[in-house]
């Protein structure tokens, strides 16, 4: 019986562990936060990795039901948060480029993208091609919480007072 349990102590702290690697896996190196949209109003972001290729960035979904990845392909126009600097693109799926995508993803992210893909694999993942969008902001930030909105009662006054 004792056996037993140390096998089950292996097997939950191997799981653990592979778990705590993925996380790291996935933080490491250029992440970018990708804005997608449901079926509200409230935008969804998700940490993603991302390539330049050919004058354009590009995604790669490992997994056809990712939430993002289904909220992505219902509504194409997306926000993107690179380097400081909020974007607006329409996401174009271009699974041709499957081999090129996964080459510079494995030479940008090393080990990371290999471990993750060892777990997930990348026979099947999509590319997607980000079409800047001049000047346009799909996903504003959102407005303050109520109690650090000033109402227009309150500064009419505050201005009457002074």
């Amino acid at each position: 019986m004792v056996w037993l349990k140390r096998v089950l102590w292996l097997v939950v702290w191997l799981f653990v562990g592979v778990m705590g690697l993925q996380m790291i896996a996935s933080e490491s190196g250029e992440v970018v936060v990708l804005s997608t949209r449901g079926d509200g109003d409230q935008a969804e972001e998700t940490r993603l990795w991302v390539v330049d290729h050919e004058g354009h960035q590009y995604l790669r979904s490992g997994q056809e039901q990712a939430g993002w990845f289904v909220r992505l392909k219902a509504q194409s126009r997306i926000g993107l948060d690179r380097n400081g600097q909020r974007n607006a693109y329409d996401a174009v799926l271009h699974v041709e480029k499957r081999a090129v995508i996964n080459d510079l993803m494995r030479t940008k992210y090393g080990w990371a993208d290999e471990f993750i893909g060892f777990l997930f694999g990348r026979d099947d993942a999509t590319p997607i091609r980000l079409d800047p969008i001049p000047e346009v902001d799909p996903y504003p930030p959102p407005p303050p919480p109520p109690e650090e909105q000033v109402l227009p009662e309150a500064v009419e006054e505050s201005t009457a007072a002074a």
